[in-house]
């Protein structure tokens, strides 16, 4: 339900305790009956409650009340107020005082400027606003303090309010790259001609033949054997391809020492690789791996 700004700073006041006893009998009722004004009241009550948080209660001492009295001019004793007697004879002469014959009586118009109800209307709306615009002032100027405090002096503020202090981040440097040994075989006929170059990776057993003088043979594919004394016959290490570097990771089910002592052998099969699954074709090329980056030392 939406509510005039009588009613917003009806409940304003309210909370503040400016409201005098009729209006907060009013107030009463309203929020006895209506749940969502209840519900706005309690709202301001929210709002301005941070007022309490900032001072404590003070008692006024018995002198205050005296001082008050003292100020008023009630501290002596106080005489019977006598009221002056009414000029009944004047009023009397007055009501009895004969109209003019031929001369109607005026009936003066009503002039509504005379009524004072607008006058105390608008007053009492200008003295709401005043008062809510002062609390809102206090409002501001508390929210002030505290931000104030918890930049200079959070300890003496509550624990609630204090600010929390700043959580640094642990970062761990990320680690440095642990080099693995690396091999390498030069697959060839003689030592003047290289056909292949064949480096392994030691850490994950992947390898990578790079072509360097080898020619591609028309309806021929280059296959790659791995030759040794522990294996019942040479196994394929797949199909080189017509590219400058084919990259496999065939190696992966072998033993890392038979891989270093192992000899490396290229076949020429069809297209494909041999049908077999056994080296069909001559050898044309053979090669060892040799070690030419050292496993970092433990």
């Amino acid at each position: 339900m939406a509510y005039s700004e009588d009613h917003i700073v009806l409940a304003a006041e309210y909370v503040l305790g400016t409201l005098d006893a009729d209006e907060r009998a009013q107030v009463d009722t309203m929020m006895t009956v209506d749940k969502e004004f209840a519900g706005l009241v309690d709202a301001w009550s929210r709002k301005l409650d941070v007022l309490n948080q900032m001072v404590g209660l003070v008692e006024p001492g018995p002198e205050v009340w005296e001082r008050i009295k003292r100020a008023a001019g009630l501290s002596g004793a106080q005489q019977a107020l006598i009221l002056p007697a009414a000029p009944v004879a004047a009023v009397a002469a007055e009501q009895a005082a004969p109209v003019e014959a031929g001369r109607p009586a005026i009936d003066l118009p009503y002039d509504s400027s005379q009524d004072g109800s607008n006058v105390v209307a608008f007053s009492q709306q200008a003295r709401r606003w005043r008062n809510v615009a002062t609390g809102m002032m206090a409002i501001a100027a508390a929210l002030v303090a505290m931000i104030g405090l918890q930049a200079t002096r959070p300890d003496l503020l509550p624990e609630g309010l204090r600010p929390k202090a700043p959580q640094v981040a642990q970062v761990s440097p990320p680690a440095a790259p642990v080099a693995q040994a690396q091999y390498v075989a030069l697959l060839q006929t003689d030592a003047a001609s290289p056909a292949f170059i064949l480096t392994v990776d030691s850490a994950t057993k992947n390898f990578t033949v790079r072509k360097v003088g080898a020619e591609q043979q028309p309806g021929k594919d280059y296959e790659l054997w791995i030759v040794s004394d522990k294996l019942q016959a040479p196994r394929s290490l797949g199909v080189i391809g017509g590219h400058d570097f084919t990259t496999a990771a065939a190696l992966a089910a072998y033993d890392p020492a038979m891989v270093n002592e192992a000899t490396y052998a290229v076949t020429v099969e069809p297209t494909g690789g041999s049908p077999t699954g056994s080296a069909t074709g001559p050898i044309v090329f053979t090669g060892k791996l040799i070690e030419t980056v050292p496993a970092p030392a433990k």
